[in-house]
């Protein structure tokens, strides 16, 4: 799973091709074309999700935990693609839009001293034009040497996710401490009678939930998390959706085990 900063010399984030941090003086011609496009998130099948959207992810997607250090994700399809993004880069309609995706292309890139965080953006996005007059239907990052209110609006909502890292930081490493991850994976096969198999991935083990101590389950209720799990849990029934979307059948969740791969760490 890829991570929510981009540094230098590491390795892109997922959907992440030239990030660069905006600058006035060398983006002032920068535009962002008006018309959401999602075919940046065709070719991938699973992004990361923080804390606060599992209320409403919960409804769309299967929510897994992935990597390590562990982090939550929401799966989107079977084999390597996005089953929610039409030919014409639009996002299915009703389901619920990750915040990493409707974040991109912009980023959050720490400065040379790591030790502050500054606001980029993707410049090799399809929707990132350098048009000195503007034109129809293009958006300016910039107002002269000032930052025009699509950056502004990007800055903000960047910094929250970036703040909602903390609280998913901290139920991640309660899951693990309390040792209630378990390895998981689904499998079946399409109607065409090829095989799918999506793996390396862990869930919530319900057996190892309900024996908690009494004093860490009323802990967990207080901070919300108890209800991050539940919400977790229920979600595993959407990859009958899953199957639905793609046509195909597999054999219950509960019945599989064993890891591998579903996303990079």
């Amino acid at each position: 799973m890829t991570d929510q900063t981009q540094t230098a010399g590491a390795r892109m984030p997922l959907f992440y091709q030239k990030p660069r941090v905006l600058i006035a003086d060398a983006h002032r011609d920068l535009h962002l074309t008006a018309a959401h496009d999602f075919a940046f998130a065709r070719a991938t099948n699973a992004v990361p999700i923080m804390v606060p959207e599992f209320v409403e992810a919960q409804h769309s997607y299967p929510i897994v935990f992935v990597g390590e250090p562990v982090h939550p994700a929401v799966v989107l399809g079977l084999e390597q693609d996005n089953l929610f993004v039409a030919a014409d880069g639009a996002w299915a309609e009703g389901r619920y839009v990750p915040a990493y995706v409707r974040r991109y292309p912009f980023v959050f890139i720490e400065t040379a001293d790591g030790e502050q965080l500054a606001l980029g953006i993707d410049t090799a996005s399809d929707r990132v034009v350098s048009a000195p007059d503007g034109g129809e239907g293009l958006v300016p990052l910039f107002d002269g040497d000032k930052p025009a209110p699509l950056t502004e609006g990007a800055l903000r909502f960047s910094a929250a996710l970036q703040a909602s890292q903390v609280d998913t930081r901290a139920f991640c490493e309660a899951l693990a401490d309390q040792n209630l991850l378990i390895d998981q994976q689904a499998q079946g096969s399409f109607p065409d009678g090829r095989p799918f198999h999506v793996q390396g991935f862990r869930i919530v083990d319900a057996g190892l939930l309900a024996a908690l101590p009494d004093e860490i389950v009323l802990d967990w209720n207080r901070k919300g998390w108890l209800a991050l799990v539940h919400y977790h849990l229920a979600s595993l029934a959407c990859f009958r959706d899953l199957l639905a979307r793609q046509g195909g059948v597999s054999e219950p969740l509960a019945e599989l085990a064993e890891p591998a791969e579903l996303v990079e760490a």
